[in-house]
Parts: C-alpha cells; structure tokens; sequence
C-alpha cells in the first residue's frame, strides 16, 4: 500500500473526537503540546519545552479545533492571551480525571533528516513521513551503545496515567 503525501492527517480528526469524547462524559479536555517558535503560548508556562493546556468550555473563549490550528483565548494568571497551536504540535490529548486520551508522534520536517552518511544498516527512512525507524536491541542505549539499566518493575496495583506539567 502506497500513502499519498497529500492525504489529509488523521490527527485534526481525532484530536475532533477526543474533545467531544470528554466534554460528553463531563470530564476535562487536556492537550499536551511540544512547543516551539510556531507555538503561541505564555511562555512563562512552558516546560521542558512542553506545555499543557485546558481546552474545556470553561477554560476557553472561542475555541476553534481546524485541520491546521487549534485556537482560543484564555486567561493566564489573569491575563487574557490568544493561543495558537499548530495540529502537529500536539503530543496528546486526555481527560483531566482519568487520564484516557491518546498521544501522537511529533512529526519531524525532512530537512531535519539524517544524511545518507548518517544513516546506519538497522535504519530504514519512510520518504512519504520524513520519519526514521531504527531498530535497537532491547536494553541497548542510542547514545554509546552501552546497556541500559532495567528499568524499575511496576508495584502491582499500580496503574499508568499521563502526568500533568504546570
């Protein structure tokens, strides 16, 4: 099967869905964000290049979920602010209570893209996504090679949640 470059992202479409998902069973529509210069946010907000936002009804003022944006006004410490998200930079969506929701791959331009000369035998590039796949050994490190420590067994009882960033 063959993807057309110019078939339109699944993500405005899903991202559509998990809004009225939550807002439906009256939780809380929480968008984790990855942010960069085409991100308009308070940056004082940002963290660890990240930022979560409220898109509830009672969070935002005229919000608008596009194909390309998503944007609103909302109150940052009082402040009245117009923010501006494009689709793509969007990491997750989830419900505020529970923590269900969805996470999505931050997608990488192609001029970020390895060279050939960088790429290695284990690598392959998907030329229709500009993603590069590479295949690692379980417990080897990306970094030197080396192998990782385990990591810490979960306790039983536990169970996942998306943590929230402030």
């Amino acid at each position: 099967m063959m993807i057309n470059k110019d078939t339109p992202s699944t993500r405005p479409y899903l991202l559509r869905a998990l809004y009225e998902w939550c807002t439906d069973n009256g939780f809380t529509p929480y968008v984790a964000v990855k942010v960069d210069e085409s991100v308009r946010v308070p940056l004082d907000h940002v963290k660890n290049g990240e930022i979560v936002l409220n898109i509830s009804f009672d969070a935002t003022s005229s919000l608008q979920l596009g194909n390309d944006l998503i944007e609103f006004k909302a109150r940052f410490n009082g402040v009245a602010q117009e923010i501006r998200v494009p689709i793509n930079r969007v990491i997750a969506i989830y419900a505020r209570e529970n923590g269900q929701g969805m996470a999505f791959p931050i997608e990488i331009p192609a001029s970020t893209s390895p060279s050939p000369s960088e790429r290695s035998t284990t690598g392959t590039n998907n030329a229709a996504t500009g993603k590069r796949v590479q295949l690692v050994p379980h417990g080897t490190s990306l970094d030197d090679g080396k192998p990782e420590p385990e990591p810490p067994q979960p306790t039983s009882r536990t169970k996942p949640a998306l943590t929230r960033i402030k």
